[in-house]
């Protein structure tokens, strides 16, 4: 990714959160690790392993005082030439100054919840209200 510091950082602590956010009923496929990657590669792991809702973790873009912040992109039904309308995004994580790992999981486990219930991920799926409660559009 971007900031190969962050998921240093905050990696390992973020998907253990997020295990134990998603529901039991839900098998997590092995994580996968790359290098210099972007996003759109998950298209293309989450297919190959045919999963159907898909979270990349990747180092955001240092800005001028954060360079360890975590940005996880969720899409439904991943697979080659999803466009980027096509996923959800939660970033800034980065406790204890950003987004903690509970909060984040906790927002990522709805979005996936959500997505499975609408059948798609992207513009139409939206964690809109103060609780995280995820909504369809």
């Amino acid at each position: 990714g971007l900031s190969p510091r962050a998921l240093a950082a905050h990696g390992a602590a973020l998907v253990g959160a997020l295990a134990q956010a998603l529901p039991r009923h839900l098998s997590i496929a092995p994580p996968v690790v790359a290098t210099s990657a972007r996003v759109a590669l998950g298209d293309h792991i989450g297919a190959a392993l045919g999963v159907r809702t898909l979270v990349v973790l990747i180092g955001e873009r240092p800005g001028l005082s954060v360079a360890d912040s975590v940005g996880a992109y969720l899409t439904h039904d991943p697979r080659p030439g999803r466009a980027d309308s096509e996923r959800n995004c939660v970033s800034n994580i980065h406790p204890p100054d950003g987004l903690g790992y509970a909060e984040a999981s906790r927002v990522l486990a709805g979005l996936v919840d959500g997505a499975r219930r609408l059948g798609r991920s992207g513009i139409e799926l939206k964690d809109t209200t103060p609780r995280g409660a995820v909504e369809g559009a």
